[in-house]
């Protein structure tokens, strides 16, 4: 046996106690999509992460998209993908398609879930009427059957929680008429984190986090508050399919959560190295004069 290599062991579990202790029975939300979902040993890295989060403690929540797998499926039927400024053109036959994607996808997390040895049930935003959305529009265009979330109904969520459940839930909702929408993954979790009152919001992304220059890998934050974050906005420094993303998390962090965390989905165990230790891996977002965790021990 390697005394050092378990010492090394001893002081990663030790230095992850005051974590554990202070989030015990804390809501926090996992957004989960990008390359994470796509590469099959990464997916199960991601899931072992959340599931250890729920056998520690927490009450994990997983919000997933699936993006690239409805992709995939509408090209297999010979139909072609639109976009109209970043979002999917769902038209009728789309809708379709990308319902029955989602609702594979989820039942897949769920089966992995509870092949670790957790109870999991997948829901949609349609279940028990929880998500509530109206038509939404890309710069006045119509872009067919994509949702704005208007309404969530929490109930089945906290009803699945307090029964020890790990709910795993796919973006799809429902407009007054009780037509189906799509919904952008990242807009759906940040609406279910502000409607639980979550501690942590989680963003697993293609990316490392948000940089102060977005061309210099050295410029990483690693801890931000909402109004430097409007400050980076505002400058201009954020762009692309970020912009969205920081807005979102703004706006959770003014409507009571607590700390919202952008982190590289590609790196294995990048949730547990984010919200366990000092120095964290991604981003974190987090209300004004908030306790700073990272960098105690440097």
């Amino acid at each position: 046996m390697n005394l050092e290599n378990e010492m090394m062991k001893a002081e990663v579990l030790i230095e992850a106690l005051p974590y554990i202790q202070k989030f015990n029975r804390k809501i926090i939300v996992v957004k989960y999509g990008g390359s994470a979902m796509v590469d099959e040993e990464l997916k199960r890295k991601v899931i072992e992460d959340v599931v250890l989060l729920k056998l520690v403690g927490f009450k994990p929540i997983i919000v997933h998209g699936g993006g690239k797998e409805i992709s995939k499926w509408v090209d297999k039927v010979g139909m072609e993908t639109n976009f109209i400024n970043g979002l999917r053109v769902t038209d009728e036959a789309t809708m379709e398609i990308a319902e029955m994607v989602l609702n594979k996808v989820n039942k897949n997390l769920v089966n992995l879930v509870q092949s670790l040895g957790v109870k999991s049930v997948g829901i949609s935003g349609k279940d028990g009427g929880m998500l509530k959305v109206e038509k939404k529009f890309s710069n006045g265009q119509d872009i067919g059957y994509v949702g704005e979330i208007k309404e969530v109904d929490a109930k089945i969520i906290h009803t699945l929680l307090e029964n020890d459940f790990l709910p795993v839930i796919c973006p799809v909702g429902v407009d007054d008429e009780n037509n189906t929408y799509n919904i952008n993954a990242d807009d759906a979790a940040c609406a279910i984190a502000k409607a639980v009152k979550a501690e942590k919001l989680a963003f697993l992304t293609d990316i490392e986090g948000v940089y102060k220059d977005k061309d210099d890998p050295a410029t990483l934050i690693s801890e931000l508050e909402i109004d430097e974050a409007d400050e980076l906005i505002n400058s201009g420094f954020i762009g692309g399919g970020m912009l969205p993303k920081l807005n979102n998390c703004i706006d959770a962090i003014r409507n009571g959560v607590s700390r919202v965390h952008i982190m590289d989905g590609r790196m294995p165990h990048c949730l547990l190295l984010e919200i366990f230790t000092n120095k964290g891996v991604g981003t974190a977002i987090l209300k004004k004069g908030a306790e700073r965790f990272y960098g105690k021990d440097q």
